[in-house]
């Protein structure tokens, strides 16, 4: 294992990392973007291994340490788990294994502290990948919370792999969520949380579902961006210049979707660093 680089007494100038299995991630990055207009970032898509919603427990708590090692090695001053998936299965040990080398933020607690809030004692809809349904994150975090929040999941493993082969915004997608979110689960929701950063590419389309109905679609990637830009200010992180931040992409294999999507997130030509995770 190779030694982390010795980290400057003023980490404000340094970047801010986000990892995520594939384009998922992008709508955490680009909101993060929005949020922290003058911080930098670092992006790492696993592509080699999406997606991660059909993996093992100890591949995905693997995968994510070794990305983990890649970006404390830029370094970053914060690293942002942008995956539901790895967020419910490797948070506590990313964050063990970080230490007080930088900042670990996931796109569950700031979902959770805003349902607590919100939704106390409504039955609310969860959709994510079967690894983020079967693990009961965001119920045993509610629960931690002491919410009265009625939770009830459903596993929609087709969404996250249709998404990355861009498989969105079309006949396709509008089925797949038809078929999904027509499952008796999901009656008499009050709100939705879209528990995989992949779906805000077709919340329109959810939208459009649940049309006419009392029925708020969560977004957690606006929640994430405002809690990092909180847990940033709190620790005298944030950046002090005044032009605006840059981007660096890697993947650990390359891909068309990813490319055409990177590009179509953020309005201009996306340079892809590849970056195997084992080398």
């Amino acid at each position: 294992m190779y030694a982390l680089p010795q980290l400057p007494d003023d980490r404000r100038p340094l970047p801010i990392g986000i990892f995520d299995s594939g384009i998922g991630g992008l709508t955490v990055a680009r909101a993060l973007a929005q949020a922290l207009p003058n911080e930098d970032f670092v992006y790492f898509g696993d592509t080699a291994h999406m997606p991660y919603g059909e993996k093992s427990v100890a591949a995905l708590q693997a995968y994510s340490i070794k990305i983990t090692e890649m970006l404390l090695k830029q370094p970053c001053k914060a690293i942002v788990i942008a995956c539901n998936t790895a967020s419910a299965t490797a948070y506590e040990l990313v964050r063990e294994y970080v230490g007080t080398r930088a900042l670990v933020a996931n796109v569950i607690e700031p979902t959770v502290a805003y349902l607590a809030g919100t939704f106390a004692g409504k039955r609310v809809g969860l959709i994510g990948t079967r690894q983020t349904v079967q693990t009961n994150a965001y119920l045993r975090r509610l629960q931690d919370q002491g919410a009265t929040v009625e939770l009830h999941s459903l596993a929609t493993p087709l969404l996250a792999a249709m998404i990355e082969e861009g498989f969105y915004a079309n006949n396709v997608s509008r089925e797949a969520i038809h078929t999904y979110l027509s499952q008796p689960e999901l009656e008499g929701i009050e709100a939705l949380v879209l528990a995989c950063t992949h779906y805000p590419l077709i919340k329109p389309q959810i939208e459009a579902f649940y049309q006419g109905q009392a029925v708020e679609v969560l977004d957690c990637s606006v929640l994430v961006a405002r809690r990092v830009a909180q847990a940033l200010g709190q620790h005298l992180l944030l950046n002090p210049k005044q032009t605006p931040g840059t981007f660096r992409f890697f993947v650990s294999d390359y891909t068309r979707s990813f490319e055409a999507s990177s590009r179509l997130f953020f309005g201009q030509e996306v340079h892809l660093e590849l970056y195997p995770l084992w080398r």
